[in-house]
């Protein structure tokens, strides 16, 4: 009976914290969203990782300091906004923030950072406050620095951390809260709320650091924070422009009505990913959808509104027949533009920028510049391997005649000792 009474209060507690204004004058929407997305750094790559086809925003890491005074850019940052304009959905920013324990040093990293903010004016710069030295005099000052750029500040961080090194309280009257507390490190689709961190003015709760087998950061949006800088939380409206912003927007060729191709597909037992990488949920599997869009080697199927891989549906209706990717008659070339990235380029052509870059002999870290050749398509038969029991990235390079790198640079993998039964390994 206890232990049911101490639920239910937990839960109570947590939908008041959705449902109450928040104090302070911080201005939020005040009815709970529940949308949910995905925080990343480098380490989720260029385009980022999604966990469900659900997500509906992603907080990507600018950079940040450890000292204070010493400064780190993220490569991934400006694509990684790029991507998610161009997926539909929200893009925010954060800063590692350790070190910094007065407003000189405070000014001093946002003085490099802010200018170079790619997400739009009314957008979320939160400070990522979970070790280190810390001062809550600089980083009130810091978050009132984001205030008056023009975007929403947040704090982000351990609860216990935060109670025990800053005066969370004083935070909290002032800026919206965005806090962390993970049951254990099963996977985690949904927030369990009997792990609520319980604190005034919480915007967003990161539930989960599993929220798909190998690790992503899950967090749900409690406030309608995450709507902030876009026009009623249209990615496609945003109320300021940037660079990566408008790369996203036009690479964004989703439809703004479904008009369907006149064909359906059912969705192979076997697939395992979308195009754009995320995996795909069981209950899509072996299931039909009418094919909304085609762009290169990829559909886009009505009713989950996501791209696949045109070698992992099969066509059940009737239309224009689906051409596989199986074969490239000739090379094609494409001359670097400014702006350009592989991301980009890859985007265009709808393929994998990994494999675009493996294509010219390089990784998705190397430089391009203005002019330069890329071949797009090499002309040879794209061939393809599907990852069965037993199978190591190291023996299928053996098999297949190739090198392990290779295989990793051509599909995207960042771990060798990380595949999986039934993936399909472009070679």
């Amino acid at each position: 009976m206890l232990k049911s009474l101490r639920k239910k209060l937990v839960l109570l507690l947590a939908t008041v914290v959705l449902v109450l204004p928040f104090v302070g004058g911080v201005q939020s929407a005040y009815a709970a969203k529940g949308d949910q997305g995905v925080d990343w750094s480098k380490y989720q790559g260029a385009n980022g990782v999604w966990g469900y086809s659900s997500d509906k925003f992603a907080i990507s890491q600018i950079g940040g300091t450890t000292t204070g005074w010493n400064l780190y850019d993220q490569w991934t940052y400006n694509s990684q906004v790029a991507s998610t304009i161009a997926m539909g959905r929200r893009a925010h920013t954060y800063i590692w923030w350790q070190g910094v324990t007065t407003n000189a040093q405070a000014d001093y990293v946002l003085n490099y950072f802010l200018p170079k903010v790619q997400t739009p004016k009314g957008s979320i710069v939160a400070l990522d406050v979970e070790s280190g030295a810390q001062n809550t005099a600089a980083i009130d000052h810091a978050l009132q620095r984001i205030k008056d750029a023009g975007y929403t500040p947040m704090l982000y961080g351990y609860k216990n951390f935060l109670v025990n090194n800053t005066n969370l309280h004083y935070l909290a009257s002032k800026y919206q809260l965005w806090l962390a507390e993970y049951p254990n490190y099963s996977v985690t689709p949904r927030p369990n709320y009997n792990y609520f961190p319980s604190f005034e003015n919480i915007g967003i709760f990161q539930f989960t650091s599993t929220y798909i087998g190998g690790g992503l950061d899950g967090d749900i949006d409690l406030t309608g924070i995450t709507d902030n800088g876009y026009k009623n939380g249209n990615p496609e409206k945003p109320k300021t422009h940037t660079p990566a912003v408008d790369a996203g927007i036009k690479a964004d060729n989703t439809p703004k009505k479904e008009i369907t191709k006149g064909y359906t597909v059912k969705v192979n037992y076997s697939a395992s990913r979308w195009a754009t990488g995320q995996a795909i949920p069981s209950w899509v599997k072996g299931k039909s959808y009418q094919v909304v869009q085609e762009s290169g080697n990829k559909v886009l199927l009505s009713g989950v509104m996501s791209w696949i891989n045109k070698g992992d549906v099969e066509i059940l209706g009737t239309g224009a027949p689906i051409a596989q990717p199986s074969q490239v008659t000739g090379g094609q070339t494409y001359t670097v533009q400014y702006g350009d990235s592989f991301w980009s380029i890859a985007q265009k052509y709808g393929m994998n920028m990994y494999t675009l870059a493996a294509n010219n002999g390089l990784s998705i870290n190397s430089v391009i510049h203005p002019g330069q050749k890329l071949t797009i398509k090499n002309g040879s038969v794209v061939k393809k391997y599907t990852v069965k029991s037993g199978d190591s990235l190291s023996a299928i390079a053996w098999r297949l005649g190739t090198s392990v790198s290779h295989l990793q640079a051509a599909n995207g993998i960042r771990n060798a000792n990380l595949i999986y039964i039934g993936q399909t390994l472009a070679y």
